[in-house]
């Protein structure tokens, strides 16, 4: 902008004192302007923050790691992801807004079904699943692993996993559980039954994981008993997931977990996916981020995820009530310093990785071994 001029008043000539014009009366004085309003610097980092995490989650969105929609689902009449469904944490505007990109879909069970009943209905969620990812084709997209996923993200839809399953829903039985990899399942929680206790696993439990192995379908540890942990990461050739663990140090959640085996963990690459849950990891965004923090700090950042656990009974805390709401934790981590690369792989990386391992390890294990044969009776009877 140009420099504004202002031409002095050359006033009378100068000549006898009597010449001088009598002074004017003095103007009275103008109010005041009223103070201009200062903005609070700490809302507009926080305004920054936000934007800056919509960007970052643009480039890496959430790979969700637990909702329990399709259960959710089993008790409503009639709903519509695509345009929103109110009765639901989660539906396609949402995930949208929150920038996920790929969601695993739980098919856990009530604990009372057991047997047969569990293997039923564990068939019929993953039927579900389908029928409702088919019925939502412009916003959903069914996807196994890592490559169908980036096609989904691309295309703009989610891609929607399913798993973890129970392990009750094989029936005890290795071509069960084929046949559901067969229909879809990517991940089964080795935790309620016989061959997977508070004892740890038996040997057919690890049968059980060497097949799973053979398949690619992830083994998930949540709430399994230490020593199953321990012997899982001994015995696995892929990595292994926590699909709903915190910090125990922080909050003595029986799903959540000590430091050591946050460290075995992290020896094996696998990967500890914290939950926005109330009751796991406090009542607010920052409660969570600590135990992201904590979580980086034992494990590394190539072995934290995240898990909005929505639609899963379960009370979350403030500001992430529904799958919209990553960007405020992203912000809550980008003000604690995280860097972006860390950010890009709590969100999106670490997930992929594990599921390139798993397929990667699938390969191999198919070229070296037949599908599994062994009954329970034969190995722990």
């Amino acid at each position: 902008m140009a420099d504004l001029k202002y031409d002095a008043d050359a006033g009378p000539e100068v000549g006898e004192i009597g010449d001088l014009p009598e002074p004017l009366p003095a103007a009275p004085p103008e109010p005041a302007a009223p103070p201009e309003p200062v903005a609070d610097p700490g809302e507009d980092s926080r305004t920054d923050r936000l934007a800056r995490a919509h960007r970052l989650l643009a480039a890496h969105p959430v790979a969700d790691g637990y909702s329990g929609l399709p259960w959710a689902l089993r008790r409503l009449s009639w709903f519509d992801l695509e345009l929103g469904e109110s009765a639901v944490d989660t539906d396609v505007p949402r995930m949208r807004e929150g920038h996920v990109g790929a969601l695993f879909w739980a098919l856990h069970l009530p604990e009372a079904l057991d047997g047969d009943r569990a293997v039923g209905a564990t068939l019929e969620q993953l039927d579900l699943v389908k029928t409702v990812v088919r019925a939502h084709a412009e916003g959903l997209r069914l996807a196994d692993a890592s490559g169908p996923i980036t096609d989904a993200r691309h295309s703009g839809r989610v891609a929607v996993l399913p798993g973890p399953a129970g392990a009750a829903a094989l029936g005890d039985s290795l071509g069960i559980l084929r046949s559901l990899h067969g229909l879809g399942l990517r991940a089964l929680t080795l935790s309620g039954v016989s061959w997977a206790s508070e004892s740890g696993l038996t040997r057919f439990g690890e049968e059980v994981l060497r097949e799973m192995n053979r398949l690619g379908v992830l083994a998930d540890l949540s709430g399994a008993s230490e020593d199953t942990v321990r012997r899982a990461c001994a015995v696995s050739k892929a990595p292994v997931l926590c699909a709903r663990s915190a910090a125990r140090a922080l909050r003595p959640h029986p799903a959540n977990l000590p430091d050591d085996l946050l460290a075995a963990l992290s020896a094996v690459r696998g990967l500890c996916m914290v939950p926005l849950t109330a009751e796991q990891t406090g009542p607010s965004v920052r409660d969570v981020a600590d135990h992201l923090d904590h979580v980086r700090e034992v494990a590394g950042p190539e072995c934290v995820g995240l898990s909005g656990t929505y639609d899963a009974g379960a009370a979350h805390p403030q500001d992430l009530s529904d799958a919209s709401c990553y960007p405020h934790l992203i912000a809550e981590l980008l003000r604690r310093g995280w860097p972006e690369s860390d950010i890009a792989l709590l969100t999106w990386g670490n997930v992929q990785r594990v599921l390139r391992e798993a397929d990667f390890k699938a390969r191999e294990a198919q070229r070296r071994r037949e599908p599994s044969t062994m009954k329970i009776a034969e190995l722990d009877g």
